[in-house]
């Protein structure tokens, strides 16, 4: 069991539970998914784009993720309907909750001038997205093998549908948001 997924159901689920005023266990936020996403906008014009955008995610979350495709044509970008566009992975179970120790505790430490994450960034629902503006902050990825840098989307589904109760769970494990003079 990973250390994250531990700490979680023996102390802080409890901890939440008070915090949080909640009747039941069962109403503590937790975290249902992560889904990373790539978009790869060239891939129009490179073929070979997709593929490296495919390798790049499999090797940072350790699953292979689905090619997504375009819903529209929109003659602006040169896309037709079915496309190829981008990739994303839902990870679950294990791999999110290693990917979550990951990302939280070596990633986002790494990246340059990072000044913390928005508390802003919650959808209303109870999910909180976030951008890495490039992939070379993984620890997985060889610098020297890029050929071109890429920006994800992380996205946090929690099981609660209120925002303060996903940004309690996510303070509980040291998220670094900004505080309020940054």
């Amino acid at each position: 069991m990973n250390r994250l997924r531990k700490l979680y159901t023996t102390k802080y689920r409890k901890e939440l539970q008070k915090e949080l005023g909640l009747d039941s266990i069962m109403a503590v936020p937790n975290l249902e998914k992560i889904v990373v996403n790539c978009g790869v906008g060239e891939a129009a014009s490179n073929s070979q784009a997709i593929e490296d955008a495919v390798e790049m995610l499999t090797l940072i979350t350790g699953q292979k993720p689905v090619v997504t495709k375009a819903k529209k044509a929109v003659a602006t970008f040169k896309i037709r309907q079915g496309d190829e566009i981008g990739v994303m992975v839902n990870l679950r179970g294990q791999r999110m909750w290693d990917f979550f120790d990951k990302l939280v505790n070596i990633v986002l430490p790494r990246i340059k001038d990072f000044r913390g994450l928005s508390p802003k960034a919650f959808d209303g629902s109870g999910n909180y997205s976030l951008g890495i503006e490039d992939h070379i902050v993984f620890p997985e990825v060889d610098p020297n093998k890029v050929q071109k840098i890429r920006s994800l989307q992380v996205t946090f589904v929690f099981t609660s549908e209120k925002d303060l109760h996903s940004k309690a769970f996510l303070d509980k494990f040291g998220f670094p948001f900004k505080k309020h003079g940054n």
